[in-house]
């Protein structure tokens, strides 16, 4: 798979995001349901804690990642879902730091929301990978 990063501004680069990216060659996708932070039964965690919530969302994105042998770096879309954009900005560091971790610029959307499907989570993440 070849990746190209379309970027005819740079501000969202120091944002942890390109503008666009053509990808061809691919050989398998994965549409990725939106993470919250879920404990492995099913339970939600960390209520009232934005960056514990999202750390969560980004360990939960990445099993999925991982159960289909991809990895951050494959995810090409993210969309972030949120409640409270302005308790999540602070925060953001957290996915951005993971992201570039692992080399990754995938096209953002962020959203606020109403709610989310579980009550007491602030932040659901969305996501295509492409290997």
């Amino acid at each position: 798979m070849e990746r190209t990063a379309v970027n005819p501004v740079t501000w969202s680069l120091e944002m942890g995001f390109n503008q666009g990216e053509v990808v061809s060659g691919e050989t398998r996708t994965l549409y990725i349901s939106g993470q919250t932070a879920m404990s492995k039964d099913g339970r939600p965690e960390h209520e009232g804690d934005v960056a514990a919530q999202l750390a969560l969302a980004v360990d939960n994105l990445e099993a999925v990642l991982n159960a289909a042998a991809m990895s951050l770096s494959n995810l090409v879309r993210l969309n972030v879902y949120t409640t409270d954009v302005d308790a999540l900005f602070p925060h953001y560091g957290v996915l951005v730091g993971r992201l570039g971790g692992a080399g990754a610029a995938p096209t953002t959307t962020m959203l606020g929301v109403t709610r989310l499907a579980i009550p007491g989570q602030v932040v659901e993440l969305e996501g295509t990978a492409v290997a």
